[in-house]
């Protein structure tokens, strides 16, 4: 047999976000100053108290396998946040630690979706959902949002797409990329559509934290207790917590579905690192301080970037409920040309703005969006008034 890669693999595109993330770094080893509003990762360091844990968890022997779903006192760290901060409490038995929220949701592609199921994902969607889906040979099943609906899922769209094929659904709320979010009001004609089609409910959570403006995050289960045996709700402590490197997400399944878990994970990574999941339950049974400072720096830098979006010309942006992402509208640049070339689309766009600007985004296409471009402003307010500035002087060059 010659030697050659997966067939699976021919189905799946490589990271967009980190794509563009490793163009922004030759630019920078070239010796150019990159504004840089690619990666979604908070600039912020952990706070001290969850790293004081981790060194002392570290000197207690935090240096072995513990569980392969997780130790018990960061589930039940675990289930008292999730009660605390979501409005319903899971038991220990349903929860699986895994190496990050991304690996938790590849854990249930490999559980629950197979060749010839389809997965309902509304965009624009995280680029990593159907991915998933298509890599372990089901199908993604993409339903079209508009900005005049605040990119959310009607209940209409979603009927429409449901078949006897879907086994599941993936909602993120807040959303990557758009930063929209569902309030109690938007979940519960969903809720209605979902109590006639018996499909698995997947609710990805990891930006939960970061809400502004008085918005009030309304977590699936706390809606609908009678969808209790097919939720399933991913989460971790990356985001909010600003603790991306540690590796620490969670889904909260029905038993049997976290029982299906633990067998994926223990013949793939076992369980999550021994010291980071320490440093988890720090985070999650600790005070909340800095968490307020950061979502307060959130909340200004986003007015700063969609108010600055908004004031370039050809650029228009909605004010995002949540997360840490502006989502721009830049077909008012597409056809535009630089230099005697067209900017046929957002990805043109993207590529000129890293090239001429040295600001880094990401294009809409990736995330099912064609004709908008994603900037994360988790990053200090100078940063984002001269990428600003870049690009206002770049668009000024365009014919």
């Amino acid at each position: 047999m010659p030697r050659k890669l997966a067939d699976r693999l021919s189905a799946v595109a490589p990271s967009a976000t980190l794509a563009m993330a490793a163009r922004a770094a030759r630019l920078r080893a070239e010796g150019h100053r990159v504004y840089s509003f690619s990666v979604g990762e908070p600039d912020f360091d952990t706070p001290e108290h969850i790293r004081s844990a981790a060194k002392a968890a570290l000197d207690a022997g935090a240096t072995h396998y513990t569980a392969v779903s997780g130790t018990p006192e960061l589930k039940s760290a675990i289930c008292a946040s999730t009660e605390q901060h979501r409005g319903w409490r899971p038991l220990p038995s349903q929860i699986t630690v895994s190496c990050g929220a991304k690996h938790a949701l590849f854990n249930l592609a490999a559980a629950l979706f197979e060749p010839g199921d389809e997965v309902v994902i509304p965009a624009p969607y995280w680029v990593s959902y159907p991915e998933q889906v298509r890599l372990v040979g089901a199908t993604p099943v993409i339903v079209e949002t508009t900005e005049e609906a605040g990119f959310r899922l009607t209940a209409e769209a979603l009927q429409a797409a449901l078949s006897p094929r879907v086994k599941a659904i993936v909602l993120c709320t807040p959303s990557n990329p758009t930063g929209s979010a569902y309030a109690e009001e938007h979940l519960r004609p969903l809720i209605g559509v979902l109590r006639r089609h018996d499909c698995w409910i997947i609710v990805d959570e990891i930006y939960a934290d970061l809400t502004y403006d008085g918005f009030r995050h309304a977590s699936l289960p706390a809606l609908a207790e009678d969808l209790a045996p097919r939720v399933i709700v991913v989460d971790g402590v990356s985001k909010t917590f600003a603790m991306t490197g540690w590796r620490i997400g969670w889904s909260i399944a029905p038993t049997e579905v976290a029982r299906a878990l633990d067998v994926v994970q223990g013949q793939s990574t076992t369980n999550a690192a021994a010291v980071s999941q320490a440093a988890a339950v720090a985070a999650l049974n600790g005070p909340r301080d800095a968490v307020f400072a950061m979502r307060a720096a959130f909340a200004r830098r986003r007015s700063l970037m969609v108010e600055g979006l908004n004031a370039i010309p050809g650029i228009r942006c909605r004010m995002p409920e949540g997360a840490f992402y502006a989502f721009a509208d830049v077909r008012g640049l597409c056809g535009r040309s630089f230099q005697g070339k067209a900017l046929a689309g957002d990805e043109d766009v993207a590529t000129w703005m890293l090239e001429q600007a040295h600001v880094a985004s990401v294009a809409g296409t990736p995330f099912g969006a064609p004709g908008y471009l994603r900037f994360s402003y988790a990053c200090d307010e100078d940063h984002i008034d001269a990428g600003l500035a870049a690009i206002r002087r770049a668009v000024a060059t365009l014919d």
